[in-house]
């Protein structure tokens, strides 16, 4: 590779390539020049477990660079998708805000393991930028480590860049290390300059200004050392290269735009989003930058779903969460109200599938996991809001500039807002939150987590439990062929220790060397019922088992005394009994449906099964379809109905497998295990209570199906007289139905579905009513216009209105009255709603957010907003006028 100098101007540039041609054009360029093409690597590191998620190119290789492995290239390049929202490159409360920050980003990066090292990699990057993309090479500047004297010469006299473009930084800008030890070395940027348009204005604007004139595009590391504890370095025997150039930032430079947002990579699904909440784009800034959270939130919950991440309260499922959650309350001031984000997610999945294959493989994952995650926090989310401005409103009574920690922990703990979510709020408000009070409510339940753990230890608080395991005691359980057995009792407990008797009155747990009584155990609650000996009685309210050969009664004492060693006679309810092992049987029915009509993939995941009801929780990642969920109720019922045989046995756990029993989520088990079979329907490996008949169980009727977390669906079910009594109150709420309605039950239906659809037309008109009549509000309150020191006021209530009907007079005001300030009233039942408006010539010295705060105290309320468009409320309407009067005072 000889010298050359590519600094001149280019005579076309390629400002059409997509972002996917660039992407394409960049593998292309470094596989033509040597270069192993590799697929990035997923999202969450497979080789570091120091780190939440990938968020550099070279993550994937790190093991190359510290020299713990080989590869079978020297050259490689990759297009890396990253993720930075925690650590030193969180970059979440910026998002959407500037024109460059994003959480999920692409990283284009080629890479030499002791292969070539500065001449080569410096080559390679202009060349690229130059060459193959189009880029004017006097347009860019380079930067390089201020003792990097090798690479300076390399640009200057090998590659022929001026001195007046090559700018020396320190080791804060332009070097880079792994970690306080390990491979390091220094870098160098490639810089391009976007023009004084796009710069802050200073005198002093130059390279390593804040501003985003000067945007960095390549970083070029050279690692040549090896760094000890002590902090020296030595020269590595094999220089590395590590680069990395965002794709996004590139697109935007070559399509000529200065945000990153008006590229082709997100031109479509801001469109979307647009399309979908019905606001038009550059409506205002606050709806822009809703709109940008949104998209560039969209994109990292498509890439990190199907990347395996899933929603939940801790490590990187909590980070999805947090992202999601942002998202979605942008969502509220786009106008959404019900779940958008997994569809601005199909659109991801949709312009993404090409260069990621993955992404639409996973499309239906999600779409599903999106929808049910937004589906939930939507449910809370108003109320939390609500929280929210309360503490607001407190805050301004009370004249306090900080967000209350214990407000921010209720939000967490009750509303599922992440603390980052409300920490925007608060920004949004020009307040600080409590970061400290909030840590010391987490810290406060990390406690009581911790104490309540301990409390579960045995012999800590479970002193029968331990006896049992001291004393060696098997209690022989004798429930599967009888409700009735005469026991010993072995033991008594009473307040925490262990009691010769008790008298009446006295609750109590007792041990006994034969038991009835099954104890809670695999999802079933414990037998209830009674005992009864010489000269007492006592009640079981339940009964537990605390090891595989322990059952422990919780009893009250009702009449006499019962001492150890008495001999006492145990009795099953045999009601509660028969319901709740027909409620078990009726799982086992339901469990085979589901695999029936669902698929193989669905397995118990947890269950309950009491007298009451039963609730089976299983795999499945989307709602079950309604037809589908009838089919598996209409297979349940016609095993009900044929009343088929169940039956148990005990046999070696391999044995029941190879003939096809399936096991329980999570349970452990014996070398002989208990096999429950109703033939030709269902084998499984249980050990709790069931009905001999399926005809016991009567009756069969799910009541609700629902998401549990993520990829677990829970459904709830009523069998024999709770299903009949359920369906007897779904018919009297039908026939209540038709009543109203006054048809026929047959017709009620049809009818229902005719006035839902009437009045959907009706709120539609009237909302299409509102927003003519502001339109035409335009005029009259333009008539209330009045001058002062040469600015024209505009302060009036109109007729009553919501807010939105309101801020679009309030838009269509300002433009009419070019230059001036404005604050427009109107009641809406016993509210009242202020808009506040500052035509742009007269933003430095008026802020709407400021006029509308004002104007709101007279109405008890309070509101904000940006310096050219504000917005309040509030309850005191009799404040109006007074609220008005206050736009004058401004000017006076």
């Amino acid at each position: 590779m000889g010298d050359r100098v590519v600094t001149s101007k280019k005579e076309r540039t390629k400002t059409d390539m997509t972002g996917a041609m660039l992407r394409a054009a960049f593998l292309s360029y470094f596989e033509k020049n040597g270069h192993k093409v590799l697929p990035g690597s997923s999202l969450v590191p497979g080789n570091d477990p120091t780190l939440l998620f990938t968020n550099a190119g070279m993550v994937q290789f790190k093991e190359y660079f510290l020299g713990l492995a080989a590869a079978d290239w020297k050259r490689a390049a990759t297009a890396q998708r990253c993720l930075r929202v925690s650590g030193k490159h969180n970059d979440l409360e910026n998002v959407g805000y500037t024109a460059r920050h994003h959480t999920l980003f692409e990283m284009l990066g080629n890479f030499s393991f002791g292969d070539y090292f500065k001449k080569e990699a410096i080559f390679f990057g202009w060349d690229f930028l130059t060459r193959e993309v189009g880029l004017d090479g006097t347009r860019m500047t380079v930067s390089v480590y201020e003792e990097d004297d090798e690479a300076y010469d390399i640009w200057h006299k090998s590659m022929g860049i001026p001195a007046s473009r090559i700018v020396r930084f320190g080791e804060k800008d332009n070097f880079w290390a792994m970690g306080p030890t390990g491979p390091c070395g220094p870098c160098s940027e490639i810089i391009y300059d976007q023009g004084e348009g796009v710069g802050c204005g200073r005198p002093t604007c130059a390279v390593g200004c804040d501003c985003d004139r000067f945007l960095e595009i390549w970083n070029l590391v050279f690692m040549q050392y090896d760094q000890d504890e002590s902090g020296k370095k030595a020269p590595l025997p094999k220089p590395s290269i590590d680069t990395g150039m965002g794709l996004e930032r590139l697109a935007a430079v070559v399509q000529g735009v200065t945000s990153n947002y008006d590229t082709d990579l997100f031109r479509p699904i801001i469109s979307e989003i647009s399309r979908l909440c019905g606001v038009p784009e550059g409506r205002s800034d606050a709806t822009d930058a809703a709109m940008r959270v949104i998209a560039d939130h969209a994109r990292a919950t498509a890439f990190l779903i199907t990347d395996g991440v899933l929603p939940s309260n801790e490590g990187r499922g909590y980070v999805l969460r947090r992202i999601m959650r942002r998202a979605l309350r942008h969502g509220k001031k786009l106008g959404f109200t019900e779940p958008f984000l997994h569809k601005i997610a199909s659109v991801v999945v949709k312009e993404f599938s090409s260069a990621y294959p993955d992404l639409e493989k996973s499309s239906g994952f999600v779409d599903t996991i999106a929808f049910h995650e937004e589906k939930r926090f939507l449910e809370t989310l108003d109320a939390g809001l609500r929280m929210v401005e309360d503490e607001f409103a407190r805050m301004r009574k009370s004249g306090r500039k900080m967000f209350a920690g214990d407000v921010a922990f209720k939000l967490y703990d009750t509303f599922g807002f992440p603390v980052d979510l409300t920490a925007d709020l608060c920004r949004e408000r020009g307040v600080t939150l409590d970061s400290a009070g909030f840590e010391a409510e987490m810290e406060k339940q990390r406690a009581q987590s911790r104490e309540a753990w301990k409390g579960g230890e045995v012999g800590a608080s479970d002193p029968a439990a331990a006896f049992l395991a001291r004393a060696g005691i098997k209690v022989e359980f004798v429930g599967y062929e009888r409700l009735t057995a005469a026991a010993r009792a072995a033991a008594l407990f009473r307040k925490g220790g262990q009691a010769a008797s008790a008298g009446p009155g006295e609750e109590i747990e007792l041990v006994t060397d034969v038991t009835p009584f099954y104890g809670e155990a695999g999802g079933q609650v414990g037998d209830v019922g009674s005992g009864a000996g010489k000269g007492f009685r006592i009640e079981i309210a339940s009964a537990r088992r605390p090891g595989p050969d322990s059952v422990v009664h919780s009893a009250k004492v009702v009449e006499g005394t019962l001492r150890e060693g008495d001999v006492v006679e145990l009795t099953v309810d045999e009601a509660v009994r028969r319901q709740t092992q027909a409620n078990h049987t009726a799982t086992h029915l339901l469990q085979a449906a589901l695999r029936e009509v669902l698929g193989n993939h669905v397995k118990q995941a947890g269950s309950y099964v009491g007298p009451d009801k039963l609730r089976f929780d299983f795999t499945h990642y989307e709602a079950v379809p309604e037809d589908a969920l009838r089919e598996v109720e209409n297979r349940v019922n016609d095993h009900v109905f044929a009343g088929r045989p169940v039956t148990w046995e005990n046999l070696p756990y391999d044995t029941a497998v190879a003939a096809g029993a399936m096991a329980f989520f999570g349970e452990k088990y014996a070398d002989i295990v208990r096999m429950v079979s109703v033939p030709g329907v269902s084998r499984e490996l249980c050990g709790g209570t069931h009905v001999r008949n399926t005809g016991e169980i009567g009756l069969f009727r799910i009541v609700s199906e629902g998401a549990l977390a993520a990829g677990v669906r829970r459904i709830e079910a009523l069998t024999g007289p709770g299903a009949f009594r359920r369906l007897q109150e779904e018919s009297d709420g039908f026939q209540a139905i038709a009543r109203d309605v006054k048809v026929s039950p047959a017709e009620a239906v049809d009818r229902v579905r005719k006035l839902l659809s009437q009045i959907k037309a009706l709120e539609k008109e009237i909302q299409e009513a509102r927003r003519r009549s502001a339109r035409d509000f335009v005029g009259a309150v333009m008539e209330k216009a009045v001058a002062t020191k040469g600015i024209r006021m505009v302060a009036a209530e109109v007729e009553p209105m919501d807010p939105d009907a309101l801020r679009e007079l309030a838009d269509t005001v300002k433009s009419r009255l070019k230059s001036g300030i404005l604050l427009l009233a109107a009641r809406q039942g016993e509210r009242c709603h202020l808009v506040a408006g500052v035509t742009p010539d007269l933003v430095k010295e008026y802020s709407a957010s400021d006029i509308v705060k004002k104007a709101a105290a007279c109405v008890g309320g309070g509101g904000g907003g940006r310096r050219d468009m504000a917005q309040a409320g509030g309850a005191k309407v009799e404040g109006l006028a007074a609220a008005l009067t206050t736009l004058s005072s401004w000017v006076r």
